[in-house]
């Protein structure tokens, strides 16, 4: 099963700085094309750090004299915020080292890159670490946008026939708004868990509603425990 990358969402033009480009050149490119941000680039197309209009508002918004002041009881990560006062060029304005995403990420581990490292949006990199493209979280929602039919038939043919080897209308998928119900029989504990856990990872699933049941407990199987009840097999069906 293949989950949707990066690469499918993102955006190939992408509006990039050089280290030189002058801080209002920096500042027109973002008005102009109605972004947030941006990357910083080398000769090599390696992204060496990004600009956002928080870098810049903070440039304009300080007061040099009273921060060169306090620059000696700064801690490095302040110093370095306050040496962005007298930027002049996107290399001494930019935030480094950058967060980025590569193309054949998932758009799952794009999200959770974003999420710990709270930015919005990710130069997006090929194999060579050269910049490719920049996705932002509006991209990576896209993938909710994928229609409820489109799901259904993934967990049919990827999860259930390719993965599990079940025949096609051995577990009924109910798929509703992104939440897939799953409803049937299925010979194994683990064909059950494998199933739940697949559907829940394939990209647009919002939610996974479990409606299995089980003949053989294989987990027990595997440890040598007995599957009895007060001394007689039990063959009944399991939730």
């Amino acid at each position: 099963m293949m989950h949707n990358k990066v690469g499918s969402v993102m955006t190939t033009d992408v509006v990039h700085a050089d280290y030189g480009t002058p801080f209002k050149e920096v500042a027109r490119m973002l008005a102009d094309h109605r972004i947030s941000g941006l990357p910083v680039i080398d000769e090599d197309d390696k992204v060496i750090g990004v600009i956002s209009e928080t870098d810049l508002v903070a440039r304009q918004a300080a007061t040099p004299g009273r921060h060169e002041r306090r620059l000696a009881r700064l801690t490095r990560g302040a110093r370095r915020q306050t040496a962005k006062v007298h930027a002049r060029t996107a290399g001494q304005l930019m935030t480094r080292p950058p967060v980025t995403s590569h193309a054949d990420d998932t758009i799952a581990e794009a999200a959770r890159t974003m999420a710990r490292r709270q930015v919005e949006r990710l130069p997006v990199l090929d194999e060579a670490d050269r910049l490719v493209g920049i996705v932002t979280r509006r991209d990576l929602l896209q993938v909710f946008l994928r229609p409820d039919a489109e799901i259904r038939t993934e967990v049919i043919e990827d999860v259930l026939v390719d993965t599990l080897g079940l025949p096609p209308r051995a577990v009924d998928v109910f798929v509703v708004e992104g939440v897939v119900t799953l409803t049937g029989h299925v010979e194994r504990k683990s064909e059950k868990s494998m199933a739940l856990l697949m559907t829940a990872r394939i990209d647009g699933v919002v939610g996974v509603v479990d409606e299995l049941t089980y003949r053989l407990d294989d987990a027990r199987l595997r440890t040598g425990e007995p599957q009895t009840r007060h001394g007689v097999a039990d063959d009944r069906p399991r939730r």
